[in-house]
């Protein structure tokens, strides 16, 4: 009922005082602006001005749409002003998650460069323990997610990062620590130690346990990587982790890792709305973070194309 192009006209009326100069400066005739505001009147059956009064006058419902005006106008413009930005490649939103906490190792030193760059693109970033992220991002909440888990969706863009391998972090003087590789059946008596996420969302299982139908003895969670890390040093259990995750542990002789059978090489993505795949600054975040980390990490691999 209430349009942009009325609240536009009513604080023209105010900031000039009349309906001619009202007129000429949203650039229609008096006679259109007359109109207008008549029609307005008669959708809510009420009158905005004292026409009578000189100058005009607005009745206590002409002052409840001004006040509807100063809140809305401000941000039609500002939001005109950040989309005419977006068009031309220079402001957006990430609302990144990540699914593992590892990734910080990398993410941060990427989202400060990316920051430098792109002061202009709302960042927003949140851990996907908690929630499913890849839904969120289809819906619109989330605009990009990390995973090294990715499920078909023709609104989803795998976009490959790197690949890494998987092995098995185990205490120094671990019985496994004698063995040159892991095989399932070694895990029967162990206590796996992982993230606290479901299941089918742990490479250990969907990639290495459950197609040989093999468990652990039992099962912890710890949600930070060094946790982990500390939970295997003192003998606590066993984890499975990127290769590059545990380089500060394994260089400062606190742990030792094996490979998972044959090895189990995984790929990390990050996953964007097929619709904004060729966002700039979407693709400027790739770039800086495949490029941070070739630079910082060990043992990963360029990802063949997705």
């Amino acid at each position: 009922m209430i349009e942009l192009r009325h609240l536009q006209s009513l604080r023209a009326i105010q900031e000039t005082g009349s309906l001619v100069e009202a007129s000429e400066r949203l650039h229609i005739t008096q006679s259109a602006l007359s109109h207008q505001l008549r029609d307005l009147e008669s959708r809510l059956d009420l009158s905005l001005l004292n026409r009578r009064a000189r100058p005009l006058r607005f009745t206590t419902a002409g002052l409840r749409l001004l006040e509807l005006a100063e809140e809305v106008l401000p941000r039609v413009r500002l939001a005109e002003q950040e989309l005419q930005r977006m068009a031309a490649g220079a402001a957006g939103r990430l609302h990144l998650a990540i699914e593992c906490h590892s990734c910080f190792q990398w993410l941060m030193p990427t989202l400060d460069q990316f920051r430098a760059r792109w002061p202009e693109v709302e960042l927003d970033l949140s851990a996907g323990f908690n929630f499913a992220p890849l839904p969120a991002l289809a819906r619109g909440d989330l605009d990009m997610v990390i995973t090294s888990d990715p499920v078909e969706d023709e609104a989803v863009v795998y976009i490959p990062l790197f690949r890494y391998e998987l092995v098995l972090a185990l205490a120094r003087d671990h019985a496994l620590a004698q063995h040159k590789r892991v095989e399932p059946e070694d895990l029967a008596e162990q206590t796996l130690i992982t993230y606290p996420v479901e299941r089918e969302r742990l490479d250990i299982f969907h990639a290495f346990l459950d197609p040989a139908g093999r468990e652990p003895a039992d099962v912890r969670t710890a949600e930070l990587t060094p946790m982990m890390a500390q939970l295997v040093a003192s003998g606590r259990g066993v984890a499975a982790l990127p290769n590059w995750a545990l380089t500060e542990y394994l260089d400062a002789g606190l742990l030792t890792s094996r490979p998972l059978g044959d090895g189990v090489w995984r790929t990390l993505y990050a996953a964007v709305r097929t619709e904004e795949a060729d966002a700039a600054y979407l693709r400027q975040f790739i770039e800086i973070a495949r490029e941070q980390c070739f630079q910082d990490l060990s043992g990963i691999r360029e990802p063949s194309a997705r």
